[in-house]
């Protein structure tokens, strides 16, 4: 305990730390924590007595039981570098384009905002594109639902330099590509509770286990 205050110190001398010990799991203090907490932050692997928390169940479980944002420090923070975030227009995305926004104004970076979209319908046993259709026209108009996304936003941040990422498929791999400099990465949660595993959906697994940089995790009001 007193090595972390220390490094939190050395790290911030004007910060206040106020250590908290108690006997019981490390995810249920996180999760006690998070009630009065602006976000939770934890590390990709813990040591001693949260060990349990690697990347996996543990993490997913915390981002939903947590009443705020966690962020899971992994792979490297690049110094410099901008906050991505994935939009789809969900309740989901808006909270997280929230919370990107905000990050990227506090700490002077570049907004990356990245909408991907689909030219495969799916069925069962795998997917299957879709015939007869204008794609340029449709990367078009998606283009134009992104920037209507951003708008509002841009009128309460007009100090943030944003770039827009329009891309068809694999939404995962999309963003991980434009997270290779980043130096965080935030995607939407949609749920709490024993089903936010499942809610929390593939696409955001993915970046929990690969992202090479700090992930946050933001779920709606």
């Amino acid at each position: 305990m007193r090595d972390g205050v220390k490094a939190a110190l050395d790290t911030c001398p004007e910060l206040k730390v106020e250590p908290v010990l108690e006997l019981k799991p490390g995810i249920d203090l996180l999760a006690d924590e998070s009630t009065k907490a602006e976000m939770v932050v934890i590390g990709a692997r813990g040591r001693g007595g949260f060990a349990e928390l690697v990347v996996g169940s543990t993490a997913v479980a915390l981002t939903a039981r947590a009443r705020c944002p966690v962020i899971v420090v992994r792979g490297k923070e690049t110094a410099g570098g901008p906050v991505v975030v994935g939009v789809d227009g969900s309740p989901a995305s808006e909270a997280a384009l929230a919370f990107a926004y905000d990050m990227a104004s506090r700490r002077n970076a570049e907004l990356v905002a990245v909408h991907v979209w689909n030219d495969v319908i799916s069925v069962w046993g795998g997917s299957v594109p879709i015939p007869d259709l204008d794609w340029d026209a449709v990367a078009t108009d998606e283009r134009i639902v992104l920037s209507e996304r951003l708008a509002g936003w841009r009128e309460r941040y007009p100090d943030t330099a944003v770039r827009q990422v329009v891309h068809e498929n694999r939404p995962a791999q999309r963003l991980l590509h434009e997270a290779e400099d980043a130096q965080l990465l935030v995607v939407g949660s949609l749920g709490r509770g024993a089903l936010a595993n499942a809610l929390l959906g593939s696409v955001s697994h993915a970046l929990l286990h690969h992202a090479p940089c700090p992930v946050a995790v933001v779920k709606p009001e």
